[in-house]
């Protein structure tokens, strides 16, 4: 279930869109000179906005600030800063998102409904990462745990919020270029202020491009691995009247990348004769509508629009034909290509009723949402030995009625609890005949208590149901039906048309603290995950044969810790961390480990759990207007799939910027993966290497390298 929380109507939606600047756990945005406090900010992505310090929940919010610093462009660059975060890429982008450790790893033939969600300026691109660009974005807020109530299925173990930015008072103007290895370039503009007196509008517009890091030997070229992406975005703010306030955004993002990032000599050089693609093309649309009545509540709607195209593909064979020519593995090399080409449509409508603000605060609402995928794949067809094309559709709707209530028990205690009740219907047809009707009655919540220890630390404890839509195996049963595969495995995969709904239990406990003079700020929580049907993604391989399939294990468990601080140490000096520790479990799950057969993996860790990770960051502010940061941030190893045991590495990146922040123009000079670490980004284990005869092996995709650039500003208002 998926849907957009909104800001509660007429002062209260201004006053927080004030505050949504800075956030904790981040470098000052403004001048160089630090100030000897830290600025509250408002979390947007809830029934309730509130204060982050004031939320029981744990939460990060990552400011247009270190978007800056880090020179971010898209926000798999990021989301390392958040603890318990993780990300797999399997493409041009890291768009497959994890909170602590439960998340999708990659999409191929299958539809999928994410388990962390990912809104923009309210739009649900949830599994459509590629439209995470951050150029004239305030403020990125990553959600942990289930948001059942707000948010639903789409939410289940959280949620990555985009905010950009919101339309300003008063006329300003901002134009930045960039320039970076590897063929490194930006080129972006911001136009805002207001029309009328009571209209106002904002419109950004940013190209970013890279030849990427990927050396194709074969074709003597070093862009098959291209970022190429356009964003262009508009908002417009109108008060229609006294009560009545209005809102709409338009955007569209052309990602036009390419995809050359596997090689079978487990390096930056590939020998790919046909490069693959990771295009993405996004049109949306949100309309909201915020009516103040003289009734004691509120009424806030909602409307958005989203149709995206995708054409996904790649090299098969990671080799050209040729390649064994005059070698001992004449005759046993392959050559083809895969090719997705989605359509994606969806729609959705949210009416929600908001108390005004007193003891007791409540909102109440209904949501519907209609989404629609199309696929058509070409591929070469192993059973034919001829190309192949495969098409499905696959359209689903989900209908909830939600509420939430807030009481302030007492001037120390407050209680919150929220319910949502959702109804989950889908249709799924495909060109080999496969037809299916899932369908389910699901509901989730929260209730939480937190109570005040001084008038700037307070304690809560939270319990939280998540759940996730049960789906379709489309390509296993297709597989099951036409290939030549052994009559056992047949069986196996014909079992497995379906897959049950996933639900997960969230215990937490929590600590918030800020320093009398609002100098430190501290957030702690402990957590336990109790996951029931657990939804995991295995695979079949036989020969140049794939089948991957989506099952329920019976059960699993991720616990752990989160912590972040903030501290203005000094005027010019700032410092600010996280950690995260995570520990996790899979309880009966039958997976096809390439070495073992079908195994039973009760009793592992999970796949993309790391079991630690940090950051800690410290800027200085130099001279009248300069400033340097360092950051340094490390990941630890991790299982790349729930079907073999092969493991990343353990890694530790340092990031460093310094500048000049003045009244008008802006420099960074920024220094990424200062000390050229190779860190993994996706893997797989199989045999794709004729030279070895294809014996079962590792293979990495690699995150970015040592990149160096400078980037300018200039900002008239």
């Amino acid at each position: 279930m998926r849907h957009v929380p909104f800001s509660s109507a007429g002062s209260s939606r201004r006053r927080a869109l004030s505050l949504c600047l800075v956030v904790l756990g981040a470098p000052h945005a403004g001048a160089a000179a630090a100030p000897d406090r830290l600025e509250e900010i408002v979390v947007t992505a809830r029934l309730l906005p509130k204060p982050v310090d004031t939320v029981p929940a744990s939460i990060s919010v990552l400011p247009a600030a270190l978007i800056r610093e880090r020179q971010a462009n898209h926000f798999e660059e990021l989301l390392n800063a958040a603890p318990n975060v993780n990300y797999s890429s399997g493409a041009s982008r890291g768009r497959f998102v994890q909170i602590r450790g439960i998340g999708e790893r990659s999409q191929f033939v299958d539809p999928v409904d994410p388990s962390v969600g990912l809104y923009i300026d309210g739009i649900d691109f949830s599994g459509l990462g590629n439209a995470g660009t951050l150029f004239d974005v305030e403020q990125v807020e990553v959600l942990r745990g289930p948001q059942g109530t707000a948010f639903g299925a789409s939410a289940m173990a959280g949620l990555v919020n985009i905010r950009s930015a919101a339309p300003a008072d008063r006329t300003m103007a901002r134009v930045e270029v960039g320039v970076a290895e590897y063929g490194g370039s930006t080129l972006g503009a911001v136009a805002s202020g207001p029309l009328t007196p009571d209209l106002a509008a904002r419109l950004a517009v940013h190209r970013n491009r890279s030849d990427g890091y990927i050396e194709n030997d074969f074709l003597g070229r070093d862009d098959t691995n291209a970022i190429d992406e356009t964003t262009a975005r508009a908002r417009l703010d109108w008060q229609a009247s006294e009560a009545l306030a209005l809102g709409l955004t338009l955007m569209r993002v052309e990602s036009d990348n390419g995809y050359d990032a596997w090689s079978l000599d487990n390096t930056r050089h590939t020998f790919s004769d046909e490069p693959g693609r990771d295009r993405q093309t996004s049109d949306a649309a949100a309309l909201r509508a915020d009516w103040t009545t003289g009734a004691g509540f509120d009424v806030q709607a909602v409307a958005t629009w989203m149709g995206s195209d995708l054409d996904y593909g790649y090299d098969e064979d990671w080799s050209y034909a040729g390649l064994c020519d005059g070698t001992g593995c004449e005759g046993w090399e392959y050559s083809s290509t895969d090719r997705y080409l989605r359509d994606v449509e969806a729609g959705s409508v949210d009416l929600r009723l908001v108390s005004h603000p007193g003891e007791l605060t409540w909102v109440a609402g209904l949501y519907a949402i209609s989404r629609d995928t199309r696929l058509e794949r070409r591929f070469h067809d192993w059973d034919a030995d001829a190309p192949g094309l495969f098409h499905s559709d696959y359209d689903s709707g989900h209908a909830a009625a939600y509420a939430e209530l807030d009481w302030a028990a007492s001037e120390r205690v407050s209680v919150s609890g929220g319910l949502r009740l959702q109804r989950f219907d889908a249709d799924y047809d495909d060109s080999l005949g496969l037809r299916e009707q899932p369908g389910d009655d699901l509901w989730g919540g929260q209730l939480s208590a937190q109570y005040e220890l001084a008038p700037r630390s307070m304690a809560y404890a939270l319990v939280a149901r998540g759940y996730k839509a049960g789906g379709v195996n489309g390509e296993a049963i297709g597989k099951a039906q036409k290939s030549g595969l052994d009559p056992s495995i047949i069986a196996f995969l014909g079992t497995r048309s379906e897959y049950a709904a996933e639900t997960l239990w969230n215990y937490e406990l929590g600590w918030k603290f800020a320093s009398n003079d609002e100098a430190l700020r501290v957030r702690a929580a402990l957590f336990y995950m109790d996951r029931d049907d657990v939804q995991l993604k295995a695979w079949y391989n036989e020969g140049p044969q794939f089948v991957g399939y989506t099952d329920n294990a019976a059960s699993g468990s991720n616990y752990g810790l989160e912590l972040e601080a903030d501290w203005q140490a000094l005027d010019r000096l700032r410092l600010d961390a996280s950690l995260g520790l995570l520990d996790t479990e899979i309880g009966n799950f039958v997976a096809n480990d390439p070495e073992l057969g079908f195994v039973d993996k009760d009793g592992r860790e999970q796949a993309q759990a790391p079991n630690w990770q940090f950051r800690a960051g410290v800027e200085l502010a130099l001279f009248a207007r300069g400033f340097a940061r360092v950051e340094y941030e490390g990941k630890d190893g991790y299982y790349l799939s729930d079907s073999d045991d092969e493991r990343s590495e353990a890694y530790r990146l340092l990031h460093l910027a310094a500048g000049y922040r003045g009244d008008r123009v802006e420099a960074t000079a920024w220094l990424r993966n200062a000390l050229d670490e190779d860190y993994v980004v996706h893997g797989f284990y199989f045999g794709n290497d004729p030279r070895t005869f294809y014996v079962n092996e590792a293979w990495y995709q690699y995150g970015a390298p040592r990149v160096a650039g400078v980037t300018v500003s200039w900002s008239l208002e």
